[in-house]
């Protein structure tokens, strides 16, 4: 494979994304800091197919990153593959306000070829390429310039071996017809949606105790007004007010600005300065929340109480057992909110009881939950057996 130098002129990135745009398929990763950073600071992308690599450096001056955008989200030819790509996405969603399409997660993939859970990249590598990787380079300044030729390395070094890694677990998946399991997943973390913050729902990830209305108004409020900070000043949310401070002044909030200065948590300034003015307003301005916001159970899932507990339990044992069976992480196989739904007799709308799913896990679970399953030990093993009602 050809490996090129670090990439920081214009014309060399179009003639690189002119040639892997005839690819099938172009392995992706990204550096990037944001410790102290809202927004995600874009350090180096690396891209490979199976025939070169590079590393870009999109800090390099008047460098046009259009052909690598274009590459990314307008082409749909070439197949993008990532692992564990999340932050990468969103980084191409905050650049662009598009995603990666289509795209391959390798870390998604293996939990449908038996390498459990949420495999690190480390560990992949070792388990498809018998290489340890030096995790020396991980953890350095990548905003820092110029790079050195150790963190270039590193970073090609991503992904040329995921480049050899994806054809591999591609045979997999077509000799074991497991394919077909993973386009749910990668629609998920494809949707755009998942990477746009919405600052009048960013109260709904903070936890609180209360579910008054007024109390969860506040937190609205008061949530809504911490994004908009966090990006105006591009500073992490937890730099401008912690989760348990924001929810402790929505519970008991101050009545006057002075009072900031005895909220734990806060800074003493707050209660002179311009940031706790302006808290104070966004205070004074919260409505009860509407009876249409109020954060509710799913409406298909009914409690389950103590014998309905029971039975969740049950079918997460018939849950390990089938994983195991079938060599395929439990969950991607069955969620736990499906699963207690079907604790409490909900039948419809359950992506266990669809397509692989309910070939897989989906049928036994209800045979098990009426009773034409049951539990048995064989030759030292937990198996189901078939049982006449």
């Amino acid at each position: 494979m050809q490996i090129h130098p670090l990439i920081t002129d214009s014309k060399s990135l179009a003639d690189l994304c002119g040639r892997i745009s005839k690819s099938e398929f172009v392995a992706v990763d990204t550096e990037f800091m944001r410790e102290n950073t809202y927004w995600p600071e874009l350090c180096l992308v690396q891209i490979a197919n199976d025939k070169e690599a590079a590393a870009i450096d999109p800090k390099a001056p008047g460098l046009d990153m259009k052909p690598l955008l274009d590459l990314l989200t307008e082409n749909v030819d070439v197949l993008k593959v990532f692992h564990a790509g999340g932050q990468d996405i969103e980084i191409v969603h905050n650049l662009t306000g598009q995603t990666p399409f289509p795209l391959f997660d390798t870390q998604i993939a293996a939990m449908a070829l038996g390498q459990g859970e949420q495999i690190g990249y480390s560990n992949l590598v070792d388990a498809y390429l018998s290489i340890s990787l030096d995790k020396g380079a991980r953890f350095t300044d990548w905003a820092r310039r110029p790079l050195d030729k150790r963190q270039i390395d590193y970073a090609i070094g991503d992904v040329t071996h995921l480049s050899m890694i994806f054809p591999m677990m591609l045979d997999e998946l077509r000799k074991t017809g497991r394919g077909s399991w993973l386009n749910q997943e990668m629609e998920r973390i494809a949707d755009p949606s998942n990477y746009v913050t919405i600052p009048a729902e960013a109260w709904r990830r903070v936890r609180i105790a209360s579910r008054k209305p007024d109390v969860l108004g506040r937190l609205k409020a008061l949530a809504a007004w911490r994004e908009q900070e966090a990006q105006d000043k591009n500073l992490p949310r937890g730099r401008i007010i912690k989760d348990e401070t924001m929810a402790d002044v929505a519970s008991h909030p101050p009545r006057t600005q002075e009072d900031l200065g005895k909220v734990r948590g806060l800074s003493a300034a707050w209660k002179t300065n311009d940031i706790g003015a302006r808290l104070i307003h966004a205070l004074n301005e919260a409505q009860p929340l509407p009876k249409n916001e109020m954060p509710e159970r799913d409406p298909r899932k009914p409690g389950l109480g103590k014998e309905g507990a029971l039975v969740a339990d049950l079918l997460k044992l018939l849950l390990k057992i089938r994983s195991r069976e079938i060599n395929v992480a439990s969950r991607l196989l069955a969620r736990s909110d499906d699963i207690e739904m079907l604790a409490a007799g909900v039948r419809d709308e359950l992506s266990i009881l669809e397509g692989w799913r309910y070939e897989q896990f989906g049928r036994d679970a209800v045979d098990l939950v009426e009773g034409r399953m049951a539990f048995a030990v064989q030759d030292g093993k937990l198996r189901m057996t078939r049982t006449e009602r």
